[in-house]
């Protein structure tokens, strides 16, 4: 069944509302995917604020020539997955990785992070980046080490302070 012109541009203006302002979108090649696990993808990636859309290519290119992104590398003789994150930027390379090693029919194709194309390659090691949260954890973590260091070396002398006056404690009885 063809669809509409009316559909199409109704098509075209979701693609361009949910692309604007992206920090990061990812495409990935999902022929040979049952619907099952199309699904099961999607799911993954609304837990995590994600959008993904089976996009025609012709609609891809034109909503993303309206966000000024450079269309030249986007060259897809496949229909693609589109996965786009306005929030975190490796949300969406992160969830696909982890989906694609589990379902050898999903194949990452390319993507673009604030604006610029990236490669497969630069996507995969996008996906082996830790999260937000956890690079705050651990920028928390190394901004308080020297000041826990800190105070174990502080209490370090009060303890041998304790052990000597228990010591002297166990001598006296």
């Amino acid at each position: 069944m063809a669809v509409t012109r009316k559909k199409k541009e109704s098509i075209l203006g979701d693609l361009e509302a949910r692309l604007e302002n992206a920090k990061s979108i990812v495409f990935a090649d999902y022929r040979g995917t049952t619907v099952k696990k199309i699904d099961e993808l999607r799911r993954n990636m609304r837990k995590e604020n994600v959008f993904a859309k089976v996009a025609k290519v012709t609609l891809l290119k034109k909503a993303l020539q309206k966000q000024g992104i450079d269309i030249g590398a986007v060259d897809f003789k496949v229909p693609v997955a589109v996965a786009v994150s306005k929030e975190d930027e490796t949300a969406p390379a992160r969830i696909l990785n982890a989906f694609a090693k589990d379902n050898k029919n999903i194949g990452i194709l390319l993507g673009i992070v604030d604006g610029k194309v990236i490669t497969a390659g630069e996507v995969m090691a996008l996906a082996t980046l830790p999260t937000k949260q956890e690079l705050r954890g651990k920028l928390v973590g190394t901004i308080a080490a020297p000041i826990s260091s800190f105070a174990n070396v502080l209490a370090g002398n009060l303890r041998k302070l304790v052990y000597a006056l228990n010591a002297i404690a166990e001598v006296k009885r």
